[in-house]
């Protein structure tokens, strides 16, 4: 299929192509106390504020009250409106920048409007898009989880007895969710240097094995009453408004020792970055590939009735040293997951926890399993569990992070000219608070 045309420039490997349309929050140089909703295209984003105080969305009727809708500080508002609105927003948005739009005169040939609400990305900032009531991080990436157990117990081992039934997850803190460019502050927490002491000697230190998660995220933008469940297929596809990237940092010496019995704690509640910017699931359909195969005859709460239901989104994560020296560490799609979003939904859901609009779903850290490296989504697996140096660029190594690296993680569908992608999720760390 040939790529949408606008009579916008639009670089032919932006993130943001006519294909996208994906939404955020901004203040911006004009307006630098408001945050408000926008869509990102190329270069610009449009401000949906002031595009509807000026009757943008004059040629989509079946948007009511638009103005109130897009004068809010999250998307929230918005998302509740369910994924028809969604894309009926994103469809009109698609024809007012097409080359052969059917409305010309509401901003193609209106310079004034153009002006006002069509602005330079550099002059905007992002904010966190929804306001986010609970988070709850998943373990669906089988690569990783089957990684990670080979290490700590054995291959034959390695995925507990449950992992193919169901998606396991934990509940995160919602309140430590960041937009990309937060600076992460290293973590205190109790840490166990010698593991073989009887009694163990916990020490509180500073984080020394701080690691990523290469994740996608997924806001939802429907509830369910407390006792009812959200039903696999239709109704949790419906639940989902959109996916950002994900960084869920973690503190993997502060986890080896709390994790038991009820898993992670301090290890994970400090920071987890999303990109900005949120790509609803329609732009990203024709993206649609088979997940990983399970093996195991799921639950019929679980069974879905299509197994194209992960994306191949192209995901990668870029190292960049104090020093400014930058090395890419990993290329992985977005694939390997064995459970999907709507299965997370479902599972969640299924005991009667009532989840609401806004709530971030994460998916687990995303691993390949080439044999080659080069594919994994966390320092913890490339480096082997703490074995292995990590060769970077400037004639440096790395086992975890240390302060003041910067990690950047990007994510694309596409060709270029139609490319779907997130923009960057980005974190660097800084040092741990005395205590």
């Amino acid at each position: 299929m040939a790529p949408l045309k606008s009579w916008l420039s639009i670089p032919p490997d932006s993130d943001f192509s006519l294909s996208n349309i994906p939404f955020g929050i901004i203040n911006s140089k004009n307006n630098p106390t408001e945050k408000r909703p926008a869509i990102a295209i190329g270069n610009h984003v449009l401000d949906l504020k002031a595009f509807s105080k000026a009757n943008g969305f004059s040629g989509l009727p079946s948007l009511k009250d638009p103005l109130t809708i897009f004068s809010q500080p999250t998307l929230n508002v918005f998302a509740a409106l369910g994924q028809q609105t969604h894309n009926s927003v994103r469809t009109y948005i698609q024809d007012i920048f097409s080359e052969s739009t059917s409305n010309p005169q509401i901003l193609k040939d209106n310079a004034s409007l153009q002006k006002e609400a069509l602005l330079p990305k550099h002059e905007t900032k992002t904010h966190l898009p929804m306001q986010i009531g609970d988070y709850t991080d998943f373990y669906a990436g089988k690569n990783h989880a089957f990684n990670v157990g080979s290490m700590f117990r054995d291959p034959a081992n390695a995925l507990q007895p449950n992992y193919t039934h169901l998606p396991v997850g934990y509940h995160g803190r919602a309140s430590s969710v960041v937009i990309s460019g937060t600076r992460i502050r290293r973590p205190n927490g109790q840490i166990l240097l010698d593991k073989t002491a009887s009694p163990p000697h916990p020490i509180l230190s500073p984080c020394r094995n701080l690691d990523i998660e290469l994740e996608l995220g997924c806001f939802l933008c429907a509830s369910n009453p407390l006792g009812t469940p959200i039903r696999i297929g239709a109704e949790a596809e419906a639940a989902i408004f959109g996916f950002v990237l994900m960084n869920d940092w973690s503190a993997r010496d502060i986890q080896t020792w709390e994790y038991v019995p009820l898993g992670p704690f301090n290890a994970k509640n400090f920071g987890t970055t999303v990109s900005a910017w949120v790509v609803l699931p329609s732009a990203l359909e024709g993206f649609r590939v088979e997940k990983m195969q399970n093996g195991t005859g799921v639950l019929p709460h679980l069974r879905e009735a299509r197994d194209d239901s992960v994306y191949d989104i192209q995901l990668e994560v870029d190292l960049t040293t104090p020093e400014g020296d930058t090395t890419n560490i990993s290329q992985v799609s977005g694939k390997h997951l064995l459970w999907s979003f709507p299965q997370m939904i479902a599972h969640h859901s299924i005991g009667g926890c009532p989840m609401n609009v806004g709530d971030l779903l994460g998916s687990g850290t995303i691993s390949g399993n080439s044999e080659r490296g080069g594919d994994l989504g966390s320092l913890l697996e490339a480096c082997q569990g703490g074995k292995k140096e990590i060769m970077i660029k400037g004639m440096d190594v790395r086992k975890f992070l240390k302060d003041g690296d910067t990690v950047t993680i990007r994510g694309v569908c596409g060709e270029d000219g139609a490319r779907v992608g997130f923009g960057e999720c980005v974190g660097t760390i800084e040092s741990a608070i005395q205590v």
